[in-house]
């Protein structure tokens, strides 16, 4: 089995303790059965609202993705009818990624 973090239980846990005046906003997200990178990112932008810029640039360098999360953004971009830059835009990431995960991937 592959050694993925327990998402689901870590912003529970994170929520409870440091912000429980946010459990609302969490309520439909931490419901679900499955826990996926989408909500992982949904989750963390909640949460931190605005950073400082040293963190942002840290956070972006070590993101990764797994296949089914990829493709995951890749259908969420079709059903939005979302062009590669704004895409790009809406997950933070480089449009070169979104290219490049298209040639891999689809």
């Amino acid at each position: 089995m592959e050694n993925i973090p327990d998402y689901k239980r870590i912003y529970t846990d994170l929520i409870n303790e440091r912000f429980p005046e946010k459990k609302e906003a969490f309520a439909a997200i931490l419901s679900k059965k499955d826990f996926s990178i989408l909500d992982v990112i949904i989750c963390s932008s909640i949460l931190s609202g605005k950073e400082d810029e040293a963190a942002f640039t840290f956070n972006q360098k070590h993101r990764s993705f797994d296949r089914k999360s990829i493709l995951e953004i890749l259908n969420y971009q079709k059903n939005k009818n979302y062009n590669n830059a704004e895409l790009a835009r809406h997950f933070k990431l480089s449009r070169n990624t979104i290219a490049r995960w298209k040639k891999k991937f689809l």
